[in-house]
């Protein structure tokens, strides 16, 4: 069991490790984003009523930092790409997380998404 928890750990830390290089055309890395919203895994796992202040802040952050079209691009495959590897995530709380922390998105952030219709 052990063993197995070792392997997912060291799984997980090489894809941030890759994915920490910048995105094409993008300047923000998969690890930055990752990094931004690791606040929200607690809650994504067992929504509250209310979002905790450091996870919107991440949001937030995270809105602000993507201002181009591929760095939004680059921010959706990631949260799409982490969404799929964080098992027990409450997909109805992931996709209201933007507007819960007061943050516009014309789109829904799910693990279907597909990036290609993110825009600046």
């Amino acid at each position: 069991m052990a063993n197995t928890m070792f392997v997912k750990v060291i799984l997980l830390a090489l894809t941030c490790f890759v994915l920490s290089s910048p995105l094409a055309n993008a300047a923000l890395s998969c690890g930055q984003i990752q990094l931004s919203i690791t606040p929200c895994i607690g809650y994504l796992r067992s929504p509250t009523p209310t979002v905790p202040a450091p996870c919107c802040n991440g949001v937030r952050n995270l809105n602000n930092l993507a201002k181009t079209t591929p760095d939004r691009q680059g921010a959706c495959r990631c949260l799409k790409f982490t969404a799929t590897r964080f098992p027990g995530l409450n997909l109805p709380a992931l996709a209201a997380l933007p507007t819960n922390c007061g943050v516009n998105l014309p789109y829904k952030i799910s693990p279907s998404i597909d990036c290609n219709i993110v825009k600046h």
